[in-house]
């Protein structure tokens, strides 16, 4: 028997089914991991030699938070790492097989004081990781992601985004170009307690450095320990556009190195991280505090692989001559996934990279959420995405220019992420009727 659309019986079913859809339940839940390694592991800070860690400052750690509404389930990980590279996320996303592997999330904060998950080649047919240690990693953000799941309840969301004031970050390159937005995603239980608080921010946490001898999260462990004595729950810290070059502010402004190139010399000291740590938490919740609580948001996560090609043969080099065996392609370049994810009003989008802050100032506002957000180093962590006028053409880029996969990587980036957003729904709108 053919039902017409007309009929009273499968109209009632649509309403039935729209409404609920509308009013699917949002969940979520958080739960974390210890990674320090032990005993303690060489620090790397990039390409070339690592340093002995002499000692530990904090826990590195592995933060996962899970979001749920309906049949939408996503995961975001912050590991306290310098980068994480998409061949060990997909081990990771392995190990969850309730989750959608392409809506699992994984970060890094960019700590230099944590060991290498690169395996960087060491030009004597070695490299300077250490392979048991980023299986170790794996395993432990995969239990973080599985704790979380199996605790998932309902929730509500509050979202914000605001300036955070104080001494945290500056351009080393040009000191007042950078972003000083934060956005704060907070998830709290039907009883208003803190179930997770996600900071988004620019930042490299680089005020202990590699050179140290010191293996720590650097400012992001303070940050955390923070916003969970005040506020309860678990903090996860997702890293922005901080490319070229958006670092922690531990200038000593009485010291000037070079006054005509506004270099000064630096705080290198725990203190610090605990200072600027500390004073990123303190606007975290200063700017979520009086932020509008979204009962029932909805949830959506899509993704895209993008091909980029690769110019820079150190880079080449380095995906050849890993024991990690990087994915790349014939035409020799290498694929990244880009997520675009709507949580309630705000809207997120991946880089699998360092942006400069100036690609991130036009994604976001490109972007279609009433709060933007952009998670970098996230599902890869393929060096500086440069626009192709900034490419090697300035003294000061020259180091960003040949740490870059290549010069069109920042223009793919921005027309290919961009193109997607305008395909993916929109987020919610706290003033729609």
């Amino acid at each position: 028997m053919n039902i017409r659309l007309t009929s009273p019986a499968l109209l009632l079913a649509v309403v039935l089914l729209h409404a609920a859809i509308a009013h699917a339940e949002f969940k979520s839940s958080a739960a974390r991991r210890v990674i320090t390694p032990n005993p303690l592991l060489p620090i790397s800070g990039g390409l070339g030699p690592t340093a002995e860690a002499r000692e530990k400052q904090g826990e590195l750690t592995a933060r996962a938070v899970v979001y749920q509404e309906g049949e939408t389930t996503v995961a975001v990980v912050g590991l306290d790492l310098l980068g994480f590279p998409s061949v060990l996320c997909d081990r990771v996303r392995a190990r969850v097989p309730r989750i959608k592997a392409q809506n699992i999330l994984i970060g890094s904060t960019h700590s230099h004081s944590a060991p290498d998950c690169y395996a960087f080649p060491d030009g004597r047919g070695g490299h300077t990781g250490n392979l048991d240690y980023m299986e170790l990693v794996c395993q432990k953000a995969a239990e973080a992601i599985n704790e979380a799941l199996d605790a998932l309840r309902p929730a509500r969301l509050k979202v914000a985004t605001g300036e955070a004031r104080g001494k945290i970050a500056y351009n080393y390159y040009a000191p007042d170009l950078y972003d000083r937005r934060m956005s704060v995603l907070q998830a709290v239980d039907a009883d208003g307690k803190t179930i997770a608080t996600l900071v988004n921010y620019a930042i490299h946490p680089e005020v202990l450095g590699p050179k140290s001898g010191i293996l720590s999260p650097d400012l992001i462990g303070p940050l955390c320990d923070r916003i969970e004595s005040q506020a309860g729950g678990m903090a996860v810290f997702m890293n922005g556009a901080q490319g070229g070059m958006i670092t922690a502010d531990n200038r000593d402004l009485n010291r000037p190195r070079d006054p005509q190139t506004a270099y000064w010399h630096d705080n290198n000291t725990w203190d610090e991280c605990l200072r600027i740590g500390h004073t990123m938490a303190d606007e975290a919740l200063r700017i979520v505090r009086e932020a509008p609580v979204q009962e029932r948001p909805t949830v959506f996560c899509g993704s895209i692989d993008v091909s980029f090609p690769v110019e820079n043969e150190v880079i080449w080099n380095v995906i050849l001559g890993s024991p990690l065996k990087y994915p790349r392609n014939s035409d020799h370049s290498v694929t990244a996934r880009i997520n675009v994810v709507n949580l309630g009003n705000a809207q997120i989008l991946t880089i699998p990279g360092e942006a400069l802050p100036n690609i991130g100032f036009y994604l976001k506002r490109k972007m279609n959420g009433q709060h933007n957000l952009l998670f970098g180093l996230t599902n890869d962590a393929f060096g500086y995405i440069l626009t192709k006028v900034d490419f090697n053409s300035f003294p000061r880029y020259a180091y960003v220019s040949r740490t870059s996969l290549g010069e069109m990587t920042g223009e793919i980036l921005i027309e290919r992420s961009l193109h997607f957003v305008d395909q993916c729904p929109r987020p919610d709108r706290l003033d729609r009727p």
